[in-house]
């Protein structure tokens, strides 16, 4: 946010330097970002004097070019060689002496020197408008009425404008600070605080306009009273719009805003002034004399004062002339009830809006304006007449009008101010410092905290409507921290620290286990954000979406109710520049709103694309894929002891084809082969295999099993091959699935090393072929005992899977 100096010192009743002042912004909490010099007309006009042409004549040398004499007031005359067509004797001029810098509107400054031009020496320059930065016209030389006193600096008639603009980091709950009145009162609570006197803010106006209802012949109805909680308004008529006062207008460009006239002009000086946005209407253009505040049916039309249609939603509170609608509250008005240069009476707006409502419309129509800005953070609802006569008393003296009959104010519930009580061993506790409380009374009382009751132990204060974030004492505290410095909390010479135990650890120790073996296998950690945009997402995956009343940007309206988009995006950014071969791995919540509760929970997911290892002279390429990510997989929850881990049967979904893993008595996830209509959602055109494993699930399976150390067998192990032959609907799984139930003694593990299918052995038929290991601990195991665990094989697998066994 921007800040004036020369406008904020008309509210200080004694002047600081600009740096100091920059120093108790920043203290008081008003980070200054920064101090810039602003001037109307760059430069200032610094070395320009007024003179008048004594003789011109033409150049020798040059058809286009003429030699003057000017006289600077000066005892000796300026010989100048200028260009210009229309210079001429006895002219005044604008003149440029030998040392003197201009700043052309567009170019860069340029400082005079001696010259020659075709042979002729010069000693200055003649200027134009454009080449002092007075405006772009460059007809010709800057010629000055006769009367103009020639030898005075040019600055002293043209009095350039200059400033010191602070630029400054504003939190969004400090709304009571987003005016120039606003920060001077923070100001003057800082001196009062620092002087030990109380200094009080100049306020160079006053609400002098009683509320008369009936008199201006305008009512006004709220419908929405929830989301219009206050209306007041003011009927001017016979004024004349016009360019604003330069005064008027330098305070406005200052901190960047744009002159249009002088009714919109004195509605953005009072906003910036205040706080308060106002909304100047057309009077006429509101035929009826009916202002009614509601809501309009979804879809209806409205057409902005950009000349845009555009369709309305249900939520979106409408400021109508009777029926018709003439202004989106708060964010933008209608292109019919518009000020302009035909506009004699004017209907004056200063409300109260819900901040929620205004965001959500303003985010909704893309209307990011100055009053929504000001409105969505919560603007002080006990100011809305204070500003509209601040404008008034405006409006009569630049525009003239005069006010028809009082102000309108329409406040059906008179809003309570918060009562917080403070207890003076709480400040000390969150401050770390003691403040007396006669010092804690002045303060608050400085900064408009009604003083309700105090005592030893404490004191009752009512916030201020202008500071809507103060609500707890904490927020009491802060603010008295604020007066007193933010820089001037005192560093405690020792810190005290209370040992604590941990509970539950495992949790920990396996997610931290996870991350490590993944980075081992070439993996990189990613962080996405939590609050994402709901176009990535199908209907499905939104039904129990937790969405955003409030939401930062229109792209960023949800909170994310799956991982696996937000990872794609991530992936989708890196294929884009060139980087295909990728594994990326989170844990992170998913949001969901389901039968009346919200949930939050916690997911590991990993994504894997590209080439399962780079190519070199002695390998060829190998794309990853599904079964390269289900090998991860089972060698992840295997290191963290999770054991029987099964793959269920292949299912399909609107994300693709996944498998569900779990184990006997736990679901853990999905793995999904990604399909490719949600690849090309997000422009990636190669597969892409995404896990999903619920952390829950996964710490109670860790611990449902116990640690076991084994010594390493002294015995050696015996192996033996087995291929079957197969129905094609069976999968490995099944035959998993049959020989995990076997419980055989002396078999370690097995391992499937080829699937084979051919003519040769039927189109419905598959092979497998399947190395087992057997070992005993005790001693060397015979043939017998390893022929006798075979036969159990293969009769399990041809009785219950109805398979051949290949010779």
């Amino acid at each position: 946010m921007k800040i004036s100096y020369n406008w904020l010192c008309n509210y200080l009743p004694e002047q600081v330097e600009p740096e100091k002042l920059s120093e108790i912004l920043t203290s008081l909490g008003l980070e200054v970002e920064s101090l810039e010099h602003f001037e109307n007309i760059k430069g200032g006009l610094e070395g320009l004097v007024i003179g008048e042409v004594l003789s011109c004549e033409q150049h020798p040398n040059a058809d286009k070019l003429k030699i003057t004499k000017v006289d600077i007031g000066s005892s000796e005359t300026l010989q100048i060689v200028c260009g210009a067509a229309n210079v001429g004797i006895g002219q005044k001029v604008i003149v440029a002496q030998v040392g003197a810098t201009i700043y052309p509107v567009n170019g860069n400054p340029v400082t005079m020197k001696i010259a020659k031009i075709r042979g002729i020496e010069s000693y200055g320059m003649i200027c134009a408008e454009d080449e002092i930065g007075l405006s772009d016209n460059h007809e010709g030389i800057l010629i000055l009425p006769p009367g103009t006193e020639k030898g005075k600096p040019a600055k002293d008639i043209f009095e350039p404008y200059s400033d010191w603009i602070y630029e400054i980091g504003l939190t969004p709950n400090r709304t009571d600070a987003m005016s120039h009145i606003g920060v001077a009162k923070d100001i003057c609570a800082w001196l009062s605080y620092h002087q030990n006197k109380i200094i009080q803010p100049i306020i160079p106006f006053e609400n002098i306009i009683e509320a008369d209802n009936l008199k201006t012949g305008f009512e006004v109805i709220i419908d929405n009273t929830d989301d219009c909680k206050r209306y007041s308004a003011l009927v001017i008529n016979n004024i004349k719009v016009d360019e604003s006062p330069a005064w008027l207008q330098n305070s406005l460009k200052a901190i960047g805003q744009r002159p249009i006239n002088n009714i919109v002009d004195i509605t953005n000086f009072v906003l910036h002034e205040t706080g308060q946005p106002l909304h100047a209407f057309d009077a006429d253009a509101l035929a009826s004399k009916k202002v009614v505040i509601k809501n309009l049916p979804e879809g209806t039309i409205f057409k902005t004062l950009d000349d845009v249609d555009r369709k309305l939603s249900a939520t979106d509170l409408m400021v109508c002339n009777d029926d018709e609608p003439v202004c989106i509250a708060g964010v933008f008005g209608g292109i019919k009830s518009g000020v302009s240069d035909k506009t004699i009476n004017i209907f004056l707006e200063s409300a109260w809006f819900s901040p929620s409502t205004i965001r959500t419309t303003s985010l909704q129509h893309g209307l990011r304006t100055e009053a929504a800005i000001r409105f969505e953070k919560g603007v002080d609802i006990s100011g809305t007449v204070n500003a509209l006569s601040r404008a008034a008393e405006l409006i009569a003296e630049i525009a003239g009008g005069n006010v028809s009959g009082g102000i309108i104010d329409v406040y059906p519930v008179p809003a309570i101010k918060k009562e917080i009580t403070l207890k003076y061993d709480y400040l000390k506790k969150l401050s770390g410092k003691k403040y007396a409380s006669t010092l804690v009374k002045n303060i608050l009382s400085v900064l408009e905290f009604d003083i309700l009751e105090e005592n030893e132990q404490g004191i009752k204060v009512a916030a201020p409507f202008s500071k809507a974030d103060v609500s707890i004492p904490a927020d009491i505290v802060e603010e008295i921290i604020r007066v007193d410095g933010l820089n001037n909390i005192d560093i405690p010479s020792t810190i005290t620290v209370t040992p604590s135990v941990q509970e539950n650890v495992l949790g920990l120790q396996l997610k931290e286990k996870l991350a490590q073996m993944l980075s081992g296998l070439g993996f990189n950690e990613i962080i996405t954000n939590s609050i994402t945009n709901s176009k990535n997402f199908s209907e499905i995956t939104l039904s129990p979406a937790v969405k955003l009343l409030n939401n930062l940007s229109a792209d960023l309206d949800i909170m994310r109710p799956s991982m696996l988009e937000t990872g794609l995006e991530i992936l989708s950014y890196n294929i884009n520049r060139k980087n295909n071969n990728l594994r990326f791995f989170e844990l992170g919540k998913i949001y969901q709103h389901q039968n009346n509760a919200y949930n939050e929970t916690e997911k590991f997911c990993f994504w894997v694309t590209g080439k399962k290892q780079n190519t070199n002279w002695k390998q060829q390429v190998i794309e990853a894929d599904f079964f390269t990510a289900k090998g991860i997989v089972i060698a992840l929850l295997e290191n963290i002891n999770i054991k029987n881990i099964v793959f269920e049967e292949t299912h399909s979904s609107d994300e693709g084809n996944f498998q569900t893993i779990r184990t006997q008595r736990n679901e853990l996830g999905k793995l999904l082969q990604v399909n490719n209509s949600l690849l090309q959602k997000f422009s990636i055109k190669q597969p892409v295999v995404y896990l999903e494993l619920n952390t829950e699930s996964l710490i109670k399976a860790a611990e449902a099993e116990d640690i076991l150390y084994k010594e390493i067998p002294q015995f050696p192990g015996v192996e033996r091959d087995l291929s079957i032959v197969v129905n094609k609907k069976i999968n490995y799984q099944n035959v998993m699935t049959a020989l995990d139930s076997l419980h055989l003694r002396f078999l370690q593990h097995y391992n499937l090393f080829d699937i084979y299918e051919g003519e040769n052995l039927g189109g419905d038929k598959k092979s497998f072929a399947i190395n087992f290991r057997f070992q005993n601990k005790e001693k060397t195991l015979t043939d017998s005992e390893v022929e006798t665990d075979m036969k159990t094989i293969t009769n399990k697998l041809i009785n219950e899977l109805q398979a051949e066994i290949r010779q």
